[in-house]
């Protein structure tokens, strides 16, 4: 059974989460420097809009950063030690006072991380698919005066201490947590390209009017990398609650914190998913993977393993007691919801 809560309050007191309760850390905050995060960060800051108003946007850009750092801070006392932060985030271009710049967002946050004592490891470069035909902004076709248009953002990848030891059943639940040869050659690369999704709204959400959402894959990927069944997965900014839902498929737990009530409410409800649906997603997992083992070469194929749970081949040993449940059940209880498994049947 995995359990599903959503907290609304402001991340930089989880109050309600006790120190080093969480395994991994999954989420992306809003953006400084970006013109729809202005109101957010202003609300918690008065002086950044009045920075912003005297176009003294370094001066914002670091404002905006001291919030951010104090939730990086909270979210340090919640995470277990060897536990694991993935922060997507994007750099911001804007001109102030007529001076066109880039806001480094992601070189922020890594100092910040760095000051905090964890390890910097190796980012992901998520390529957004664009169908715009300009790639370029500034002076058309002469030189010295147009600027590379941004079609990616970043995954920053830190972790607390040392590398993590599973020991009894958590060594046990780590083995059925396993993912696959495949899949791990697509997860493990440095640059993702996947698409975006729908920036839409509510009109009366007074926040935003785009839920700035990052596709079901990256949470679901970094949750299945990061994290083993049983595990608890944090999103600070979790918005419409795609982490949860992600955790929801994975068979971990999961707390979701916004600081917008309404915002909150709406993730809830996207949490109400028919059983059928998640399991679509479980079912297309599967159904790939046998189809990667069928187009295997027949001497590739014979140097194969089984997967003892349920019995389909793979390709390395480690992979042979990898688990895949399906839900069976999501039960609501006021703003939590449980979910229940069983081993999915080929």
């Amino acid at each position: 059974m995995s359990r599903h809560e959503i907290i609304v309050c402001n991340s930089n007191n989880m109050y309600t989460v006790p120190d080093g309760s969480v395994n991994l850390i999954v989420t992306s905050p809003p953006y400084p420097m970006i013109e729809m995060w202005d109101t957010l960060f202003s609300e918690q800051n008065p002086q950044i809009k009045k920075d912003l108003n005297a176009e003294n946007g370094m001066c914002a850009f670091l404002k905006m950063h001291d919030i951010l750092n104090s939730v990086w801070k909270e979210c340090d006392r919640v995470l277990a030690p060897n536990g694991f932060v993935c922060i997507n985030i994007g750099d911001a271009t804007r001109k102030i006072n007529g001076d066109f710049q880039l806001y480094s967002n992601h070189t922020m946050i890594i100092n910040q991380f760095i000051n905090m004592g964890y390890s910097v490891l190796p980012d992901i470069l998520w390529r957004k698919q664009s169908n715009a035909p300009n790639k370029f902004m500034g002076s058309g076709m002469y030189p010295a005066g147009a600027y590379v248009t941004y079609e990616h953002e970043y995954i920053l990848v830190f972790r607390k201490g040392g590398k993590r030891i599973f020991k009894g059943r958590e060594k046990t639940l780590r083995q059925k947590s396993a993912f696959f040869w495949e899949e791990r050659n697509i997860w493990f690369s440095d640059l993702w390209e996947i698409k975006g999704t729908s920036q839409t709204i509510l009109s009366d959400v007074k926040s935003r009017n785009r839920n700035a959402s990052f596709p079901l894959e990256i949470p679901f990927r970094l949750i299945n990398m990061y994290s083993a069944k049983g595990d608890t997965v944090l999103d600070p900014f979790t918005g419409l609650g795609t982490t949860n839902l992600a955790c929801m498929i994975s068979n971990r737990n999961s707390i979701g914190i916004d600081i917008d009530e309404k915002i909150a409410n709406i993730a809830l409800e996207n949490l109400n998913q028919s059983v059928s649906k998640i399991n679509d997603v479980v079912r297309e997992r599967i159904y790939r993977h046998i189809a990667f083992i069928e187009n295997l070469p027949k001497d590739k194929k014979d140097k194969c393993y089984k997967n003892a749970p349920h019995g389909f081949l793979v390709k390395t040993k480690q992979e042979t007691a990898l688990e895949i449940e399906q839900l069976c059940e999501i039960e609501k209880s006021e703003n939590i919801y449980y979910c229940v498994y069983q081993k999915y049947d080929i």
